[in-house]
């Protein structure tokens, strides 16, 4: 028989993890001295500690292993529990897989570029679905949205609407444009306002993945964080999967600073 501490040293845990165990009744005392309230352990329950520790060490809580340790058909359950967390294990390979990929990548872009660092850094992220009020319409170029604007903020204003911030845009054209761009400018809102024939309630869907980049500066130099957002996407297997967004953070009805504009380009992606 061995006393709590030297059966915690023999397995190389502690005797409060030990009285953890006893506590769940997953690991009882042989014997516990009445008088001096010693716990004593013997030979035959290492066995037990030991498989234990071997499901604990592979990742099964300890809830999960007192379901199965005393139970006599433990052994398919036991099986179904290993199949369930190999399929676990691997997934979380497979996605440490591709997250080195990108970290290799990302290492190779620095040596290659010593100015790397104050460029684009894309990020990967869920959209989630947004109640807004929209207008959509035909522009003459990028920089031409200011009559959109105008029109739907006008709307809002008329029905005092809870408007909630960032604005955002989408531009439903594949690829750049130099002339007649197709675009939908939109406000999230707490409430629904009236429709009309050019304004527009919906719900902007969720988007379970968007390759994300952030823009500081002029719109006129933009099309850089375009440029490293479509690289990145080619790079780490993606393809572009809807129109592209924009989230305006900062524009002219904050700072009067062009090159404290922040937009986020947001183009919604699926694994190739």
């Amino acid at each position: 028989m061995f006393r709590i501490g030297e059966f915690a040293n023999l397995n190389k845990i502690s005797i409060k993890t030990l009285r953890y165990y006893d506590e769940l009744g997953l690991l009882k005392p042989m014997e516990v001295d009445w008088q001096t309230g010693y716990r004593y352990y013997s030979a035959k329950q290492l066995l037990r500690l030991n498989r234990i520790l071997a499901l604990k060490d592979l990742g099964f809580s300890l809830n999960q292993i007192s379901n199965v340790i005393d139970n006599e058909e433990s052994r398919d359950i036991v099986l179904s529990m290993l199949d369930e967390k190999k399929k676990e294990i691997n997934d979380t390979i497979n996605s440490e897989k591709i997250r080195l990929s990108r970290v290799e990548t990302l290492i190779n872009k620095i040596k290659e570029d010593d100015r790397f660092m104050l460029k684009y850094d894309v990020v990967l992220k869920q959209l989630e679905s947004r109640r807004v009020a929209a207008v959509r319409g035909i522009i003459p170029d990028y920089s031409k949205q200011h009559d959109l604007w105008i029109e739907l903020n006008g709307h809002l204003q008329k029905h005092n609407a809870k408007v909630i911030a960032p604005c955002r845009a989408i531009y439903y054209d594949q690829g750049h444009k130099e002339s007649d761009v197709d675009i939908e400018v939109m406000s999230c809102i707490a409430s629904d306002v009236p429709e009309t024939d050019r304004v527009k309630v919906k719900d902007l869907p969720l988007v379970e993945n968007a390759a994300c980049v952030v823009h500081k500066g002029s719109y006129e130099n933009i099309c850089m964080a375009y440029n490293a957002l479509i690289k990145w996407i080619e790079e780490n297997g993606y393809r572009i999967s809807a129109p592209n967004r924009e989230l305006y953070l900062e524009g002219e009805w904050s700072t009067q600073n062009i090159e404290e504009y922040i937009t986020e380009i947001q183009i919604p992606v699926k694994k190739i």
